[in-house]
């Protein structure tokens, strides 16, 4: 029903952030009990709605356990007889993985968290695992399972040439392997029809996207659309005639809207849904009925606009089923009449349900994180404050369970990205935070996306600057409104978090009072010398938002933090792993050199089996342990 083509992507003012504690605040709960593995979860369902996937973790081999694909009949929504083990993945978790037909499963998988990921293909009937995509230093994934075809996908990869990929169409039960659309260098995106022909393409010059096309797969390209990288034109799908296209557009309006591109007639968008206050994060459609069914855009929480009355019944039932829980749809039959329903709000992972149509049940799968109650975990509450130069900014305040919001340790988690956005919703580290008796604070802080082209660019050459500025005049909302006790504010982020975290203690030194920077950037100049061969077709681009290094020398000098470590006095935890191809471990390993020339010592875990952010569960554990000691002693919770 719903296969949503996503883009990497206003809330309420906080009413009453838990005033008012309770008779007492609830238990800690084990560490683990927060970041370990679901005991059964990421439920899929074979195309005839006959077999039920699903991942859960087993130890190969005495190996600490991974998460591996696992299969089990179905008697109508109940599982039946003992559930099957397909993988035997024992080096890293499988992340994720899908039907191929009834008869085939995907996955993917990297080594070390290096991100070169190969895909792999399963026999249902036998075990048989075949390599897809066998080639060492190479990055592969799937751009379409061509659904009507039960032999062959489309994988695209960078074996040729390791800066861009090309389309191969595979077999899955040999590997035998075919190219279909060679990369002329330049193409960032492919684009398939219905029939599984690569028809559309986007190409950048590294300021300038251009959208291509064709009738056919064996015609040229033609180029139908050219804007600067700031404007966007996303292809999403092609209409169910296959001759024209549904795409994301900002073109003349600050946020994405879902336009209609006619081929013949490329500048003369049809306008067919713009959110306004946000921008679209994506559309979904019936492969079965030939309709869109909803888009997606998100405020302070998601909300869907319906093209189809089908559709909105059917979440309209859920949702009567579910009260006080959002819920997605994560997988359906080709029939469409069986479906994987994921139940969630900010307080639980919540459940997983298979919800039949034709006979309206809603079948308990599995709960999530049953070792967490609902009724203890802390609420996500979306707040918005005001930037020093009058920006609306909004984000998201947890206060401890049972605590009144005042005069609390409070730790800020900038997020990632940083053209990403925090999202409300159930979150282990957040909820983790809290029931340790810490207040966090996420920031939307300029630059984030989802909420408009103006906002996104507002963050444009502003790393360590206003961009940081935004952190810090939430760390000042938070004490200005009496919630956070002003000498106990810890800052913790991953990637670009971990470089916020990393400016936060070197440019306002006195506002934190202990620092934990995961994976994090240091070194503006160091950082986009190795960044990997894929993103090179892009770096005019970064050069444009970040800063270029010849260019802009003084002031990517002025806001790498690796170049100002004598000014850092706040106590620091960095976390990295050796294989990560996109913050290279030289990021924290001249901060660390730094500090320790200078005396300073700064706590350093290194996981050789880990690239960008821990997922091996002993590495999590261990992470997450060092964290909370860490935390504990310096803010004292």
């Amino acid at each position: 029903m719903f296969k949503f083509m996503t883009r990497s992507l206003l809330a309420a003012t906080l009413i009453g952030a838990a005033s008012g504690a309770a008779a007492q605040s609830p238990k800690q709960y084990p560490l683990k009990d927060f970041f370990r593995n679901p005991d059964r979860g990421y439920f899929r369902l074979a195309e005839d709605g006959k077999t039920l996937g699903f991942m859960q973790p087993v130890s190969i081999d005495g190996q600490p356990a991974r998460m591996n694909i696992f299969v089990q009949k179905l008697d109508g929504s109940a599982p039946v007889g003992e559930p099957r083990k397909l993988t035997n993945e024992s080096a890293r978790d499988i992340s994720n993985y899908f039907w191929k037909g009834s008869d085939t499963i995907l996955y993917a998988k990297d080594f070390g968290g290096d991100e070169n990921f190969h895909v792999l293909a399963v026999n249902v009937a036998d075990g048989k695992v075949t390599d897809l995509t066998p080639y060492e230093h190479v990055r592969a994934g799937i751009e379409d399972d061509l659904e009507d075809d039960p032999d062959h996908i489309l994988v695209s990869h960078n074996q040729r040439d390791p800066q861009v990929f090309d389309v191969y169409r595979v077999n899955v039960r040999t590997g035998a392997s075919e190219r279909v659309a060679e990369n002329p260098g330049n193409v960032i995106g492919w684009q398939t029809d219905h029939a599984g022909k690569v028809r559309a393409a986007v190409t950048s010059d590294g300021l300038n996207t251009t959208l291509l096309y064709r009738d056919k797969e064996s015609d040229p390209f033609k180029p139908l659309i050219t804007t600067d990288y700031r404007t966007s034109v996303n292809p999403a799908l092609f209409t169910f005639d296959d001759k024209r296209l549904y795409a994301l557009s900002n073109r003349g309006r600050d946020t994405l809207a879902l336009v209609e591109i006619d081929p013949a007639r490329p500048d003369d968008e049809k306008l067919l849904f713009d959110p306004q206050q946000a921008d679209l994060g994506g559309i979904g459609y019936s492969r079965k009925r030939k309709v869109l069914t909803a888009a997606v855009y998100q405020t302070d929480k998601t909300h869907r606009k319906y093209f189809d009355d089908q559709t909105e019944a059917l979440h309209a039932k859920l949702a009567a089923r579910l009260p006080g829980y959002e819920f997605t749809i994560q997988g359906e039959t080709r029939d469409e009449d069986k479906f994987i329903v994921a139940a969630y709000n900010d307080r639980t992972p919540g459940s997983r349900y298979l919800y039949d149509a034709r006979t309206d049940t809603l079948a308990k799968l599995a709960d999530i994180n049953p070792a967490l109650p609902e009724g203890d975990m802390a609420e996500m509450r979306p707040i918005t404050f005001q930037s020093r130069d009058g920006l609306a900014i909004h984000g998201y305040l947890t206060v401890p369970k049972g605590r009144a919001a005042k005069d609390l340790a409070c730790i800020v988690n900038p997020h990632g990205g940083p053209w990403a956005r925090d999202s409300w919703g159930y979150n282990p580290e957040v909820q983790f935070l809290a029931n340790r008796g810490y207040c966090v604070l996420q920031i939307n802080f300029r630059g984030s996306t989802g909420y408009g082209r103006k906002f996104w660019e507002a963050g444009f050459g502003q790393w360590g600057l206003s961009m940081q500025d935004d952190i810090t005049d939430g760390v000042q909302w938070l004490i200005k409104e009496g919630i956070a006790d002003p000498k106990r504010i810890g800052i913790y982020g991953g990637s670009y978090g971990g470089y916020a975290t990393l400016a936060g203690i070197t440019f306002t030194p006195d506002l934190y009072a202990a620092a934990v920077d995961y994976v994090g950037v240091s070194n503006l100049f160091t950082f986009m010398n190795t960044i990997p061969p894929y993103w090179k077709p892009l770096l005019a681009k970064m050069h444009d938002m970040v800063g270029d290094p010849e260019k802009d020398k003084e002031r990517l000098a002025a806001t790498s933090p690796a170049l100002h470590v004598d000014r850092i006095k706040t106590p620091l935890f960095i976390a990295q792993g050796a294989k990560d191809p996109r913050v290279n471990k030289a990021e924290s390993d001249q901060v660390v050199e730094a500090l320790r020339k200078r005396g300073v010592e700064v706590e350093y875990m290194v996981k050789d089996n880990e690239g960008h952010g821990f997922h091996n569960d002993e590495n999590k554990f261990e992470f997450y342990a060092a964290m909370e000691k860490f935390f504990n002693q310096h803010l004292k919770p």
